[in-house]
């Protein structure tokens, strides 16, 4: 496995704000593959705990790296967590060891959790919402608007940030529906002191309308594709672009 880096982006700025770690499964006969192929095979056979693990401990070690280089912005980083690997019982303390074991501040690391983690036995989740609260790092409802929507989680649990999906993102200029989806989802998440990612990001027509509705962080392809970890050190890390 092999890690790529995709930038986010704050538009009121222009800077760069944070990244987002996705893992890549580079196949000695099958090439690079994704993790929306690979993922679900290695919750099926029981893996995914392993690899979630050395996506966090491989994050807190790469940003540590970055932050000895350059010093002038403590900059965070996001990854993705499964369902299964966010219900283990050792998550918890999984997060804290990487944190301690790389000396990284707790609120630079953002874990991305989708809706479907959610809203499964909602007393166990709010309690692990809290343990994570209490370690320090950023929770965010990852591919918001996709799966089981809900006020009642928005409202009772312990997040920070919303993330849009791309596929709202994607026909907000020729889907009026899509659009007003997007709306509400930047007035909630303001209402209720959530701060919102706007994901897939592609033009500037997109980034224009979405920064009117009060999203200004973005990430996608207007902005860079997620690049392998050499030719994104190359290009951002001690850079003028970093600052």
């Amino acid at each position: 496995f092999v890690p790529y880096y995709e930038k986010q982006i704050d538009l009121a700025t222009g800077d760069i704000v944070g990244f987002e770690m996705l893992a890549r499964w580079n196949s000695p006969s099958l090439g690079v593959i994704s993790p929306e192929i690979f993922i679900p095979i290695a919750e099926e056979s029981g893996l995914i705990y392993v690899i979630g693990r050395w996506v966090i401990r491989d994050a807190c070690a790469r940003l540590a790296a970055w932050h000895r280089v350059d010093r002038t912005q403590p900059l965070g980083i996001a990854v993705n967590i499964s369902p299964l690997q966010f219900r283990h019982p050792d998550f918890v303390a999984c997060v804290s060891q990487a944190l301690v074991d790389f000396s990284i501040q707790p609120g630079l690391l953002t874990l991305e959790i989708t809706e479907s983690s959610l809203i499964e036995n909602i007393d166990s989740v709010v309690a692990r919402l809290n343990e994570l609260k209490r370690v320090g790092v950023i929770v965010s409802v990852d591919d918001f608007g996709t799966g089981y929507s809900s006020l009642y989680y928005l409202k009772h649990l312990p997040l920070d940030e919303i993330k849009i999906d791309k596929s709202y993102v994607r026909d907000i200029l020729d889907d009026s529906n899509d659009a007003a989806i997007v709306e509400s989802i930047i007035a909630i998440a303001k209402n209720l002191q959530l701060r919102t990612v706007a994901e897939g990001v592609e033009t500037e027509d997109q980034a224009r309308i979405l920064r009117a509705l009060g999203c200004g962080l973005h990430q996608g392809y207007l902005y860079s594709r997620p690049l392998p970890a050499a030719e994104f050190e190359r290009l951002y890390i001690g850079k003028s672009q970093m600052l």
